[in-house]
């Protein structure tokens, strides 16, 4: 058994080519009394399709949203191609932190802005993530898969994977990520 954290396909896609190191949650509607917590600090990456558009993503990405709409996955099945691990996790509550962070993610600031305003007295959570490819392993969906939760139980057994950064190119980022967290 392994973690799966819920996340836009698009997001998906985006760590998966390097483009995005950082998620920025707060947590699902079923979590508003917890907010977001980061349940295991290793966890497959568990595309989801409800709720993407143009408008919550930067310019540059559309073309991320166009190629997961063209290549979900069959109807009842999902398809697990990475897994990530936490390397630094931060609350954030200042707009401004949250605004230097936007070269680590493809959301828009409308996007942001609007995720920042709901449930307002809970921080946003940072998390910088170090993103492995794996061969894809295709999985039926399970009726507890569903809802606006953001972690569910697979039960897929991920052994190694390859990194998507170079190491020299994730000491970077998560240097400049800790830069502008403390």
């Amino acid at each position: 058994m392994m973690k799966g954290l819920k996340e836009w396909a698009t997001v998906v896609t985006a760590l998966e080519n390097g483009d995005q190191t950082v998620l920025l949650r707060k947590g699902g509607i079923l979590e508003t009394a917890s907010g977001f917590k980061i349940e295991d600090k290793k966890f497959a990456l568990f595309p989801t399709y409800e709720h993407q558009d143009n408008a919550s993503l930067k310019s540059q990405f559309y073309r991320y949203l166009a190629d997961v709409r063209e290549q979900k996955p069959k109807e009842g099945f999902n398809r697990i191609t990475s897994y990530a691990e936490v390397l630094a996790e931060h609350d954030v509550s200042l707009m401004q932190k949250i605004e230097e962070l936007s070269q680590f993610h493809i959301w828009s600031d409308s996007y942001i802005v609007e995720r920042m305003n709901w449930m307002p007295q809970k921080p946003m959570i940072a998390i910088f993530l170090k993103v492995y490819k794996i061969p894809p392993i295709e999985i039926p969906i399970l009726p507890e898969y569903h809802g606006c939760k953001s972690w569910i139980e697979l039960n897929v057994n991920i052994d190694a994977g390859k990194a998507v950064l170079n190491e020299a190119d994730l000491q970077q980022k998560i240097s400049e990520f800790r830069r502008i967290m403390n």
